[in-house]
């Protein structure tokens, strides 16, 4: 290789490092001792954890290669602050969803390898997603990760339900597929071109070129592909059965990881390429943003089963992040990213709560099978208390601020409408977060839960605490959300 060439490759080293640690994971797991059928709790556990490592160590690769602006692979590829913010965060959501995985597929007889492999490859999709700077990188990180997703939403194959999840989100994946590629196709037939910057510049303030029809749809085409990557409203209608129906680890990890790496290409697309097009797409965001709230908060009312009712509640965050991006300036990019930040931490201890009931060694999805637990089990009980009143956007609170941001910004951007009908529903929402707490604290107890796993109780610990003392020391995120947002707009 040319030395010239050797400069385009250190934006990508983070992406390069997870791919050479994917093929040698896979490699040392197919030739462990055991049949194709059998399962080897050993390597399992091994794969897992060096899987786990070489999460933990991608963050600090991302972080030591940012400053400034780098581009790669001739273009298709960006490193810039906001790219970095967001995989970190990323980054976290699939570390830790992966360690609290582990005595969950163990137990299931699921403990194969290929779990932990998946997760990275869909990891690493995700980072391509994020970085990308072309209509084309886009879609291959984009399925990078929707391929992996797909098998591990229906890992576990002898249940019915996993299995139709994973056949509920292929097929509908397969569709906003094809719709991005139509969308793409029509953009690059009327611009001539899919790279980001140079659609920039074709359609930025003082350009000759205007946005015609056929851009238009592009655009709108674009849009439905990634609502539904997002799981926003009307695009939605995968997102409850696949919550119930996939493996609960599973949906922890559908939860945070890739929710947050697909929020971060709405933006990075609606923001960098198309940013001066604000008045053709800004209805469209605020509609699906509203419709998204409204449905999340009523449709979740009448839950029983608490990863569906975690569906409905995902798809009422979508909502408020999107918020900030309808906005589409600094402060509403600022205000996503620091309430991605926040929803992370609220999704990863609210999942291990989750995980950690089981009574007798299975598990208890009943929302009103939680009865008593604030006798029986008062740490876990503290910890849902908290995570709950969090989403609910009680003060003070992380997820409180996490509304604030995105609401203020709407406020500055004379969105009023937008503001409102997100603390109204907001006040819905907090109906069935604290029904949770009411069923803990005040019903007759059941028979009492198994004690949690030990892994299970440090990332509820730690998330628990990011959630309660984020108040006394937001700065830190408040400044690199900014920096971020900075550099969005600065590209």
């Amino acid at each position: 290789m040319p030395l010239a060439q050797v400069p385009d490759l250190v934006p990508v080293l983070p992406e390069l490092f997870l791919a050479l640690v994917v093929m040698a994971l896979l490699m040392f797991g197919v030739f462990q001792k055991g049949g194709r059928d059998e399962i080897n709790v050993n390597a399992f556990r091994v794969i897992s954890w060096m899987a786990v490592v070489a999460l933990a160590l991608t963050p600090l690769l991302v972080v030591a290669l940012s400053g400034g602006r780098l581009i790669g692979f001739g273009g298709l590829f960006v490193s810039d602050a906001f790219s970095v913010f967001c995989k970190v965060l990323v980054l976290i959501g699939s570390a830790a969803t992966l360690i609290m995985a582990q005595g969950y597929l163990e137990r299931h007889e699921m403990a194969r390898f290929e779990y932990p492999v998946l997760v990275v490859f869909a990891t690493l999709g995700m980072l391509m997603m994020i970085s990308a700077n072309d209509l084309i990188s886009l879609y291959l990180g984009l399925e990078m990760q929707s391929l992996s997703l797909y098998v591990i939403a229906a890992f576990r194959r002898d249940d019915t339900r996993s299995t139709e999840a994973g056949l509920k989100y292929f097929v509908l994946g397969a569709l906003a597929s094809g719709m991005f590629l139509y969308g793409a196709s029509l953009i690059y037939g009327f611009a001539g071109t899919t790279n980001f910057d140079a659609l920039a510049k074709l359609f930025g303030h003082g350009s000759e070129h205007e946005a015609g029809l056929g851009v238009v749809f592009g655009i709108v085409f674009i849009l439905a592909a990634l609502a539904f990557k997002v799981s926003a409203v009307p695009f939605h209608m995968w997102t409850p059965d696949v919550y119930e129906g996939a493996p609960t680890p599973v949906t922890a990890f559908f939860a945070v990881a890739p929710k947050i790496a697909a929020l971060a290409l709405f933006m990075r697309v609606m923001v960098g390429p198309f940013g001066d097009l604000v008045a053709q797409w800004q209805q469209i965001i605020v509609f699906v943003s509203v419709a998204s709230m409204v449905l999340g908060a009523f449709a979740a009312i009448n839950q029983r089963n608490i990863k569906r009712m975690m569906a409905y509640s995902s798809i009422g965050h979508v909502g408020y992040a999107l918020i900030g991006l309808a906005v589409g300036n600094e402060a509403g990019i600022r205000g996503v990213l620091i309430y991605l930040a926040i929803y992370l931490f609220m999704n990863l201890g609210t999942f291990g709560c989750i995980l950690a009931m089981r009574r007798n060694g299975l598990m208890v999805e009943n929302i009103d099978e939680l009865a008593g637990t604030g006798k029986s089990h008062p740490m876990l009980a503290a910890a849902m208390t908290v995570f709950m009143f969090s989403m609910a956007g009680i003060p003070p609170l992380a997820g409180f601020f996490g509304k604030l941001y995105v609401f203020l910004s709407a406020i500055e951007a004379e969105l009023y409408g937008l503001a409102v009908i997100g603390v109204l529903t907001s006040v819905v929402g907090a109906f069935y977060y604290l029904r949770i707490i009411r069923i803990m604290y005040f019903d007759d107890a059941a028979e009492p839960l198994d004690k949690p796993e030990r892994e299970i109780g440090i990332v509820v610990t730690l998330s628990g605490l990011f959630i309660l003392l984020f108040f006394i020391v937001p700065g830190p995120l408040v400044t690199r959300a900014a920096a971020a947002a900075a550099s969005l707009f600065a590209g």
